[in-house]
């Protein structure tokens, strides 16, 4: 292995490592700028990436949690027909889920219609993105376990809706810290 540290014009380094088997590794650092204050595409990449990432993990939650809650209502609907209005709040509690990563994606792509973002937002987008999307299906896992074995439970004893929907308002308080986070990080 050979290294050496060469010198080159405009303030950069240029650190060059070469192998026995003539590969050559370079990395040239400009040491005139932070290199997460640099702006280009890859900052709208990665704006873009927390974008899709806000709606396609909220909407699997989403998605997962409708359906779960949905499975429990049908069951319990075929036992008690006139106790499936009253149920639906699991299902709908899982469906707002959505929502809450299809604003975030609007709040970030808004931001990265310009052709130059510099690279820390890029990441801070991309952060805010996964914050409120994996939020989202943690919350949409927990509305849909609770909304399938509430909704069959209170099927069977009514007194236990009002402990059904507390549980389903702290499922989808998980979702909500998500979206604050979110907020906070896509305005910066």
């Amino acid at each position: 292995w050979g290294c050496g540290i060469r010198k080159f014009p405009q303030n950069t380094l240029s650190l060059g490592l070469q192998a026995s088997c003539s590969t050559k590794f370079c990395f040239h650092i400009n040491t005139m700028s932070d290199p997460l204050t640099v702006s280009g595409p890859t900052g709208v990449f990665f704006s873009m990436m927390g974008a899709s990432a806000a709606v396609v993990f909220c909407c699997f939650g989403s998605a997962y949690g409708t359906a779960k809650a949905a499975v429990g209502l049908s069951a319990m609907g075929i036992l008690k027909p006139e106790m499936v209005m009253r149920n639906l709040v699991a299902v709908i509690m899982a469906g707002i889920l959505g929502i809450y990563g299809l604003i975030i994606a609007l709040m970030i792509a808004s931001q990265g219609l310009e052709k130059q973002i510099l690279l820390w937002k890029g990441f801070t987008n991309l952060g805010a993105g996964l914050s409120v999307g994996l939020c989202g299906l943690a919350a949409g896992l927990s509305i849909g376990i609770v909304g399938d074995a509430g909704v069959r439970a209170v099927g069977h004893q009514p007194r236990l809706f009002v402990s059904m929907v507390l549980i389903l308002i702290f499922g989808e308080a998980l979702a909500l810290y998500g979206m604050i986070i979110a907020i906070i990080m896509a305005t910066k």
